[in-house]
Parts: structure tokens; sequence; C-alpha cells
């Protein structure tokens, strides 16, 4: 017997019953995303669990979605002004997650946090400080997830930071209903979802410059440092925050899907007990491709608030790197902050839950075809062919 369907409308009402709040800062268009997604859960099947899993995760987000809208109209938040924020993004696996957590560590800048990511409300500026029982919940979140996924640990090592670590800027738009992210749906039993959800670049950076403001809110300034892949989304990024400054970092195509396969691999099985890999695979690759094909196309390619970097160049100096990318941004360098980047790099090291490994074979099509079908985007970034033991 097939577990009973969820119902969009009753989820929506029972958020609502809960916080006493009605308005989702985006009515019409939201509750019809939602409706969609939720028709995505209904198709898959779950048994009874899965279905109260789902049902828990999307009261969750509703209900967070509806006390941030909630605390804008009981604090002036909307007032937070956003200045010259530093975003790094590239390819999946292509170096990002240690560029973001090396600007992080910065005391002058500001990052977001996945204790605030996961509950927004009320504004942490309220209630600043390490008692604050929102980390202790992400904490335990986190400790849910390493166990769940244990490989993760291998790929991604600072899932370590629990409640303290770094969140994609997609996960923002978790309460959106624009992805489905693994650390917002980690208890429900169905894997991966790339695509197929609405997307309005537009729409997207304003709920995330939203979130930035609520966790900018009373505390003290400073520059946001912002981590996402935001390459097909230039024009809306560059509106939003036209005194943004971006770094983007460029890897053999090859590697990066490689990489990407076994890391996506990972994950599906810890959420869900068994994986596909020829599936994961052919998903990668055909995200990988329309992805590289786009950022080829992209009109602001060569803007100048953008700084394109090599992933070998940034690997063999991190923290170079950074200095150079300060400099191109105009934002000061200071002695603090590469102190801090040094000792984050020699008390972090990248294999210390054991050596994430994969080859191009996991691909599984033409190594050298492939090679040939990205020279012109090696050619545009100056790539070479990544050599791998």
């Amino acid at each position: 017997m097939s577990a009973p369907k969820l119902e969009a409308d009753a989820l929506l009402a029972a958020a609502q019953n809960e916080t006493g709040l009605a308005d989702y800062g985006d009515d019409a268009s939201f509750r019809t995303r939602f409706g969609l997604a939720v028709d995505h859960i209904n198709s898959i099947g779950m048994d009874e669990a899965g279905q109260r899993a789902a049902a828990a995760a999307c009261h969750w987000l509703l209900v967070s979605r509806l006390q941030l809208v909630g605390d804008r109209e009981r604090y002036p938040i909307a007032d937070e002004q956003i200045v010259r924020p530093l975003f790094a993004t590239g390819q999946p696996r292509s170096g990002t997650t240690l560029l973001h957590a090396l600007m992080s560590v910065d005391p002058n800048a500001r990052s977001l946090r996945f204790w605030e990511t996961m509950y927004p409300s009320p504004p942490p500026g309220l209630s600043d400080g390490g008692d604050d029982q929102r980390r202790g919940r992400a904490d335990a979140d986190w400790r849910e997830i390493n166990a769940k996924i244990p490989k993760w640990l291998l790929s991604h090592p600072y899932n370590d930071m629990l409640g303290d670590g770094l969140p994609e800027d997609e996960r923002t738009w978790a309460l959106d209903f624009r992805v489905m992210t693994p650390t917002a749906w980690w208890r429900v039993p169905m894997g991966m979802k790339i695509g197929g959800l609405p997307l309005d670049p537009r729409a997207q950076y304003a709920i995330h410059k939203m979130m930035l403001q609520q966790f900018q809110y009373a505390r003290p300034g400073k520059y946001w440092v912002l981590k996402g892949f935001h390459g097909a989304r230039l024009e809306a990024l560059f509106e939003t925050y036209p005194d943004a400054s971006l770094i983007w970092t460029h890897r053999d195509p090859v590697q990066v899907i490689a990489s990407r396969i076994m890391m996506a691999a990972e994950l599906v099985e810890g959420m869900i007990g068994h994986v596909d890999l020829q599936q994961q695979a052919a998903i990668q690759l055909a995200d990988a491709r329309a992805s590289m094909a786009a950022m080829m196309q992209a009109p602001m390619l060569g803007d100048p608030r953008i700084q394109h970097v090599r992933y070998t160049d940034f690997t063999a100096d991190p923290v170079g790197t950074i200095r150079r990318f300060y400099e191109h941004s105009g934002v000061a360098w200071t002695a603090e902050a590469e102190a801090a980047m040094r000792h984050y790099l020699a008390n972090n090291r990248g294999d210390r839950y054991g050596k994430f490994t994969y080859s191009p074979d996991v691909i599984g099509v033409d190594i050298e075809q492939l090679h040939r079908e990205f020279a012109p985007f090696r050619k545009r970034f100056g790539i070479e062919i990544e050599q791998r033991k």
C-alpha cells in the first residue's frame, strides 16, 4: 500500500498555523513553486516514513521562510546595506571551498554559517554570542549528516565544522524552493535533484540579499566573503551587488567531472542506501557540459570586477592568490588576515579523514575525445590537461 501523498495546501496551512504568519514574501509564485516541489516528492514513491520525513523538511523550510519575512516587518532589516561583498565561484571541485574557507578566517570578514541559514530567525545579531541555542541544534544536525553520509568527509572535510560550517550561496535558495540541497533534505530518502524547479536569478539574489541583511543586522560592520556557483547568473549577481568582486577558479574539466561524479555518488548512496554510478556519471557529465558551454558564452565573462584564476595556480599559492584578489578588489590586505589563513592551512589538512580518490575512467566516455571537446575551454582560461596519479 502506497503512503498518502503530501498536499501542498495543507503543508502551507500548517506552517502558517504554527507561526501565526501568512506572508511568504512572494505569495503567488512561491506557492506555485512549492507545489512543484511537493509534486516531485510525491513522484518518488517513498514509503510512509519517507513521506513523513519529507513533510517535516517542508514544514521546517516553510516556517523558516515565514519567520524570515516576518522579521523584516518587526525590525528595519531591509535598511541594511551590503557593501562590497567578495564572491568565490567556479565549477564544483575546482578549489572554491578551500578558497572560501581561507577568506572566511579573515577577522575583518563575515561569512554565511550553516547554523544561521538552517535557523535564520530571529536575526543572530539580537542574540549574538556563543550561547545561541541554534548553534547547538545545527551542530546536532551536522553530526547526523556526517553519520548518515560518512564518505562525504573524504571529499569535503569542511563538514567537520558542523553548524559553524560554510554553506554555499545556493543554500539560501532552499527557503525559496528553487533548489533541493542535501543540507536541507538529508533526512528524506530521495537522492539529489539537479534542476527541474523554476529558476529566476533576480528573485534568487533577492532572497540571498534578504538573508545577508538578516545575518548582518545589529552586528559590527564587516565585508561579506561568499561562495556559490554564480557563473550562469552574472547579470543578476552584479545587478543585486554592483560593487561586488568575484574570484573565479578554472580547472581541467575532465578532472572536475570525475571528481563531481564520485562526490555525488557518495552523497546519493548515503541518502538512499544505494547508487547507480553510471546514472550519476551521465547526470554530472551532462550538467558540466551545459554549464561550461554557458560559461563560454557568458557576456560578462570579461567584466573587470571578475578575476580569473587557474586552479593549479591557486593550489600552488593559496594565500598569495587571495592577497592578489584583495588587491584587485581594493580590499585592504592585513597581516592578521594572512596569519589566520596560514594558520588554517597548517591545521586543516585536506586528507584528514582519508584520501578522496577518483579517476577519469568513471566518466564512462572516451577521455581523449573529452579532452578535445573541452580544448576551447582550456585555451580560453590557459588550463593544461591535469595529470593525476
